[in-house]
């Protein structure tokens, strides 16, 4: 049962999306994804279907306009709350199924906690509704008003009975990483000095100053969400996705094939490379 399950998350091992490719253990001069493959990553959506669906018409014309590979897209989680139309983005990405790509989801941290409440830790709920569970039961049809009036055991029966299964079945089917070449994706980021397969769930979906502040190279580079920047952060070890949609409309994708890097956005951004000014490039730093 998902409810059940969910109440286990934070401790289980991580599950590994397929995406082609074992992550190198050491540096290169330059990062690299697989022969014959590419990918897309997609930051932190929360909630705007209107972004989500610019962005995809974005990276099919992107794909188009490239030569054939064998093609992933990566969501790096927190697909709800905050934003006014999270159960729009779960239905959209739920039922989506590009011809040209196979796609690959990450849980955030935002699903966990929704998953945790709704397999009955109803401590949690007081909290996610000030930190964007609001706006998700508004898209879900549900007062915030109203829900805030039961007593927590009522209020999670409720939710459990407005949250379509589907949905909570799709969300609790997400993994926690993905490799894809020199590259490893995860939502929040990873512990440092910790082996990949020892890292925690909580970590990946919940880090953020230990593995933000750390400058040391972590085998694979990290492309993430979770933590909001102005602008793309790029560093030497780590790549930040989360441009802050629900709030900045401008939703970030990063595509990446051989050792070519190129950023996709929303807003009527073009694709980017790299070095473009609207990317904070910190690699040196």
């Amino acid at each position: 049962m998902v409810g059940r399950r969910s109440r286990r998350l934070i401790r289980r091992k991580p599950k590994v999306g397929k995406v082609q490719g074992p992550a190198s253990l050491f540096p290169k001069a330059a990062s690299a994804a697989p022969a014959g493959h590419r990918a897309y990553a997609v930051g932190d959506l929360h909630g705007r279907l209107d972004l989500l669906n610019e962005l995809l018409g974005k990276i099919s014309a992107d794909n188009l306009g490239r030569p054939p590979a064998q093609t992933t897209i990566v969501f790096l989680g927190d697909l709800i709350d905050r934003g006014p139309q999270s159960s729009g983005v779960v239905e959209r990405l739920r039922k989506y199924r590009p011809a040209f790509a196979k796609t690959v989801f990450l849980m955030g941290n935002h699903e966990e906690v929704l998953l945790r409440i709704v397999g009955g830790d109803t401590d949690l709920l007081a909290d996610w509704m000030k930190f964007g569970g609001a706006e998700c039961m508004r898209s879900y049809g549900v007062d915030p008003a109203d829900l805030q009036r039961l007593a927590r055991s009522d209020a999670v029966a409720l939710l459990r009975r407005t949250i379509p299964r589907e949905h909570l079945k799709f969300i609790d089917s997400f993994a926690d990483t993905a490799a894809f070449g020199d590259y490893l994706f995860v939502h929040a980021g990873i512990r440092p000095g910790v082996e990949i397969e020892k890292q925690l769930s909580q970590d990946l979906r919940w880090i953020r100053s230990p593995f933000l502040d750390d400058d040391r190279h972590h085998g694979p580079v990290v492309v993430h969400g979770h933590t909001i920047s102005e602008t793309v952060e790029v560093r030497a070890n780590r790549i930040g996705l989360d441009t802050g949609a629900y709030s900045s409309g401008v939703l970030t994708a990063i595509g990446l094939e051989g050792e070519e890097r190129w950023f996709i956005q929303t807003g009527g951004a073009a694709a980017r490379k790299s070095g473009d000014a609207r990317v904070a490039n910190l690699s040196d730093a």
